[in-house]
């Protein structure tokens, strides 16, 4: 599976606006097939620990208090070569320069509120997955 899977999270601003259900269809329409997903709400500790890899960055603080600001829907997505496919979708982490048509470009508002997360690797996305994803949750 791996290099099939990547993961996703509609970040709490998006969700807050409204946007979850026509981000999940705009996933859906690009190929990417749901195979878990909850809506839940990170606590500090939870958004600590999946953004570690951050910890030193000056964003870190205001990264975490983003993330935990309002629910937030977590996503496994199956296609082929998942990461990098998702990762062009979405469209760069600024959603001022992300391309037309993109995720990002239509729903993000600024960097930390660019309307959803992606992995950045195959390890990572299982990583990511396995957090929020037991193996009884997917499908």
């Amino acid at each position: 599976m791996n290099g099939n899977l990547t993961f996703t999270m509609v970040k709490p601003a998006a969700v807050a606006d409204g946007h979850a259900a026509a981000i999940l269809a705009k996933i859906s329409e690009g190929g990417f097939k749901i195979k878990a997903m909850k809506m839940t709400r990170l606590s500090k500790e939870q958004a600590e620990k999946f953004y570690a890899i951050h910890s030193e960055r000056p964003f870190f603080t205001s990264l975490v208090a983003s993330m935990t600001s309002g629910p937030i829907v977590a996503a496994l997505l199956e296609k082929e070569n998942a990461v990098e496919a998702f990762r062009n979708y979405i469209g760069a982490t600024n959603p001022a320069d992300a391309a037309e048509g993109t995720i990002r470009k239509i729903y993000g508002k600024s960097i930390e509120a660019n309307a959803v997360h992606g992995s950045d690797s195959d390890e990572n996305a299982l990583l990511e997955s396995s957090y929020f994803f037991s193996e009884f949750e997917r499908f």
